[in-house]
């Protein structure tokens, strides 16, 4: 069992922003939950040491075009995990039809045997029928199932499930009352602290579905929510009403990406079993850079608000959020004017053979994923979250030993530095 042994952090939801401190009070460090979309993220997610991955097949799951994984493909990840000490959750969060039942409850029973640790369900339809089929694989219950209450949690204890997925309408305080009145009765929780956040109540939106055709709740959202509109009073034809907008106009959806850093040590003082970071569809350098900044904090770390915003902003995002975890929602939560939001960094490649796998080359191979010219410095992100920086050799060298001015996309390179495999290496505004 772990323990916290950091010094002092901030209760953000704190009024009068008092020092707490876990040195005290032993506290079982919760999970860190990654996402993936496909195998390589996968990879990357176990490399940056989250604890569990979640990940979809071919049907089913709420993330219909994120790669996702044929149900061999899902056996061998889970093997892949198993073998590195990690869990993986399958999702099955889709709201079916009558006529979808019995394929989905195929899949699971599939998911089962290669050994998942967890099928992710919103539709309590589904969740009948699976334990009907005598599946035993332990259930948890979907964001998308908008839990906001105890009462709900020790009913879906009572229904056989294993864990639920809190609301994220839910404010830090709420949480923590809710975690008090289920105390004992043997079922987790689990808290989204990081990623994008659909503007509808927990995800369940209908706009995709009237707009473009796709249902949102199949899994096949084309994120409307997130075009620009301007806003045009019935009566006044052609009169665009003063809100705020930037020069592609206004996002009035567009919720900014919630990133709850600061809750890390409320949350866990509170109970809440796992935290989990949204983004199938994202990039590895987006799944390296934010598993590995929980991954410290949720072990102790002490980062500032301010170097923690640093480091989030080398990924893409919408500008981010607290969301309701404060307790209230403020202008400051949606995006608005996004020209704090931009990403800081671009993503140039990765170590795919570090020094020790080659010993006799007296260099690692990095795959280049975007242009990079010779001299540039780049920074280095390490799997152990370490971070360093390295300038490319005049001239570039291919894997080959061909000498090059600069390099494009799916290229592989020599770098002389020591670097270990899984790094990434991005070119970092100044």
């Amino acid at each position: 069992m772990l323990f916290y042994t950091s010094s002092e952090f901030i209760l953000p939801f704190n009024p009068d922003n008092v020092y707490f401190s876990m040195k005290t009070k032993k506290i079982t460090i919760p999970e860190l939950l990654a996402p993936a979309g496909n195998m390589e993220k996968l990879i990357f997610a176990v490399s940056y040491d989250a604890d569990a991955v979640y990940f979809g097949t071919e049907f089913g799951s709420l993330r219909a075009y994120a790669g996702n994984f044929t149900l061999d493909e899902a056996g061998k990840a889970i093997g892949y995990l198993h073998e590195n000490g990690k869990k993986g959750y399958a999702a099955l969060n889709i709201y079916p039809f009558s006529d979808e039942y019995d394929r989905l409850v195929e899949t699971a029973g599939a998911l089962a045997e290669a050994g998942a640790d967890a099928l992710i369900i919103a539709d309590i339809g589904l969740m009948r029928e699976i334990r009907k089929a005598g599946i035993k694989t332990p259930i948890h219950v979907s964001t998308q199932a908008n839990t906001t209450s105890a009462q709900t949690v020790l009913a879906y204890a009572e229904l056989g499930a294993a864990r639920v997925n809190l609301a994220r309408e839910l404010s830090c305080e709420q949480i923590t009352q809710i975690q008090q009145q289920i105390a004992g009765n043997g079922i987790e929780t689990e808290v989204f602290i990081h990623g994008a956040v659909c503007f509808s109540y927990s995800g369940r939106c209908a706009i995709s579905d009237y707009m473009t055709g796709r249902g949102a709740n199949r899994g096949e959202c084309t994120h409307p929510c997130r075009w620009a509109y301007y806003l045009v009073e019935e009566q006044r034809p052609g009169e665009y009403l003063p809100v705020f907008e930037d020069e592609r106009g206004q996002y009035m959806f567009n919720n900014k990406d919630l990133a709850l850093f600061d809750f890390v040590p409320a949350l866990t003082e509170a109970g809440v079993n796992s935290f989990k970071i949204e983004g199938r569809m994202k990039s590895i350098h987006y799944v390296a850079s934010v598993v590995s900044l929980y991954r410290q904090i949720i072990d102790g770390a002490t980062i500032s608000q301010e170097r923690a915003f640093e480091l989030l902003s080398r990924v893409k995002n919408r500008g981010y959020s607290t969301g309701f975890m404060k307790g209230d929602i403020t202008p400051n939560d949606y995006s608005g004017q996004r020209n704090d939001s931009e990403s800081k960094a671009v993503f140039v490649g990765n170590i795919t053979e570090g020094k020790d796998e080659k010993s006799d080359s007296g260099f690692c191979v990095c795959e280049i994923r975007n242009k990079i010219l010779a001299g540039d410095e780049l920074e280095v992100l390490k799997p152990n979250g370490s971070l360093s920086t390295v300038i490319i050799d005049l001239p570039i060298m291919t894997i080959k030993g061909q000498p090059k001015e600069f390099v494009n996309n799916s290229q592989f390179i020599r770098i002389k530095d020591d670097l270990p495999k899984f790094s990434i290496l991005r070119r970092v505004e100044k």
